[in-house]
C-alpha cells in the first residue's frame, strides 16, 4: 500500500519530497491538506502539474472514501468509510447550532468486549493509521462544508489507549495551529481504563481530554460488564486518575451506561460519588443506546433523573441525550449496521 500525505506531519513531507524539491513545497502541501482541507491533489493550485502528477502517483492523499452514509431524521450523520485496504470504520458527525461534533474511531472493531455494545461484537481486526485517524475528520468536513473549528471525540470504534501512538500523532495534526488547529480543549479521547497507557498519555505535551468509561460502582458489577477490569482494577483506576495531571480548564469525564435493574439503582448513585471523592470530575449519563444482541434494557427516564439527582449533589453530572438512534449512530452502536430503523421507546 502507497504512503499516503494524510497522517503526515510536515517533516514527514519534507522527507518523502526529498532535496529534488525547494523546502516551501512541502508547507504548501502541508496547508493545502490539513487548513484548505482539499480532497484531491490535482486541487493544489499553487503546485507545479509536474509536481501534482508525482504526488497522485507516488503519495497520493490517503483520505478515507465514504462507502455509505445514513442521514438520522435529528440531523446526525453515520459514515461508513472505506480505508485503504478495504477494510471500514465508522465516524458520525452530529450538528446542533452553530456547534458540530465529529466522534472518530480508533480501531477497526474493538477488543475490550464490553457487555453493553454492539462494537464488541466485532471483534478487533487491526489499528487505525494516525492519517486513517485524523483522516476522518478530514472527510466529514468536506462532505459537510464545515469550515468552523469543530469538536471531535474519540468515542467510536476501538480503544484509542490501546493505539495509543497513532492517536497522539493524529492529535498533534489535529491540534498544530498551522494546520487543522483544534485546539486541545475540543477534543477528548474516551478510555476503559488502561492504566498503564493513561499514565503514558498524562506525559505527552499534547494530548486531548480524558474520559473514562467507568459504567459500574463496584468492581464484581464493573468485571461483568467490562471484562477489561479483570485485568485493570477498579480500585487502581481510581488512583490512576487521582495522580492524573489536569490542565488548569480541564476536568476528569466519566461516562455512565445505565442499564435497567443492573447498574442504576440509588445505591449505584450513590457508590459513584463515593468513588469520585476528592476527583476534579463531571459525569455524563448514557441511557442504554439498544440494539441485537445486546442483553440489556434502557432504564426509564424518571429512573436516570433519580441517578443524576443523586450524583449532582457531589459531582456536575449530566444525561447525554442520543443522537442517531434511527441508523444505529448513537454511543455504542457503531457495527456497520445497514439501516433497518431502530426502534426507539
Amino acid at each position: 500500500m502507497l504512503q499516503s500525505i494524510v497522517g503526515m506531519e510536515l517533516t514527514d513531507i519534507q522527507q518523502a519530497l526529498g532535496s529534488t524539491e525547494p523546502g516551501f513545497r512541502a508547507r504548501q502541501i502541508y496547508e493545502a491538506v490539513y487548513r484548505k482541507r482539499v480532497a484531491d491533489v490535482g486541487a493544489i493550485s499553487n503546485l507545479p502539474k509536474g509536481l501534482r502528477d508525482r504526488l497522485r502517483s507516488d503519495l497520493p492523499l490517503g483520505l478515507p472514501e465514504i462507502e455509505r452514509r445514513y442521514d438520522s431524521t435529528d440531523g446526525t450523520r453515520r459514515y461508513l468509510l472505506r480505508l485503504g485496504d478495504g477494510k471500514t470504520v465508522e465516524t458520525v458527525w452530529m450538528p446542533e447550532g452553530e456547534r458540530s461534533t465529529i466522534c472518530i474511531s480508533s480501531q477497526v472493531g474493538c477488543p475490550v468486549d464490553c457487555k453493553f455494545c454492539l462494537t464488541a461484537l466485532m471483534g478487533l481486526e487491526r489499528h487505525l493509521t494516525a492519517g486513517e485517524i485524523a483522516g476522518q475528520v478530514l472527510r466529514v468536513a468536506a462532505d459537510n462544508s464545515l469550515t468552523e473549528r469543530v469538536n471531535i471525540v474519540m468515542m467510536g470504534q476501538g480503544e484509542p489507549l490501546l493505539n495509543l501512538a497513532n492517536v497522539i500523532k493524529a492529535t498533534r495534526l489535529l491540534t498544530d495551529p498551522e494546520g487543522m488547529a483544534i485546539s486541545p480543549r475540543r477534543i477528548t479521547l474516551s478510555t476503559s481504563g488502561i492504566i498503564p497507557k493513561i499514565d503514558e498519555l498524562a506525559r505527552e505535551a499534547v494530548r486531548p481530554k480524558l474520559a473514562i468509561s467507568l459504567n459500574a460502582s463496584n468492581e464484581e458489577q464493573r468485571r461483568e460488564l467490562m471484562p477489561i477490569t479483570r485485568k485493570y482494577h477498579l480500585a487502581e483506576l481510581m488512583e490512576a486518575c487521582r495522580r492524573y495531571p489536569l490542565r488548569p480548564w480541564e476536568k476528569l469525564t466519566f461516562e455512565y451506561v445505565l442499564l435497567k435493574d443492573v447498574n442504576d439503582t440509588d445505591g449505584d448513585a450513590r457508590r459513584v460519588v463515593k468513588l469520585l471523592a476528592n476527583l476534579n470530575a463531571k459525569v455524563n449519563l448514557i441511557a442504554l443506546n439498544p440494539g441485537p444482541g445486546i442483553p440489556f434494557s434502557t432504564p426509564l427516564p424518571e429512573r436516570v433523573e433519580s441517578f443524576q439527582g443523586i450524583v449532582r449533589r457531589a459531582v456536575p453530572c449530566f444525561i447525554r441525550r442520543p443522537r442517531g438512534l434511527d441508523v444505529y449512530a448513537a454511543c455504542g452502536q457503531l457495527k456497520r449496521m445497514e439501516t433497518g430503523l431502530v426502534q426507539v421507546g
